[in-house]
């Protein structure tokens, strides 16, 4: 467990927002985080959305029906996030 799953608990949408971060200069698709994190494809497109309204996440579709999601690096909230969880792992 890490601090910030000490701090807010290991949730879905902590564990989809941790893997965005891992993965923060990539974009990646719905799939890929639930097979990345071990949750179920609805999970992950649940506990996206919130974090895709607040504008901490982007989503960009692919054609018809492919979309894909990456951090919103121009977001300030997503800064806040990233420093917040920087400071807490140099621990």
């Amino acid at each position: 467990m890490d601090a910030l799953e000490e701090i807010f608990g290991k949730t879905a949408q902590m564990t989809v927002l941790k893997n965005l971060i891992h993965h923060q200069n990539e974009s990646t698709y719905l799939s890929g985080i639930a097979e990345e994190t071990g949750l179920s494809h609805s999970s992950v497109a649940r506990v996206i959305a919130p974090l895709i309204k607040t504008g901490i996440v982007l989503e960009k579709p692919l054609g018809k029906q492919i979309r894909t999601f990456r951090l919103n690096l121009d977001n300030e909230k997503t800064h806040l996030i990233l420093d917040f969880y920087n400071r807490l792992n140099e621990r």
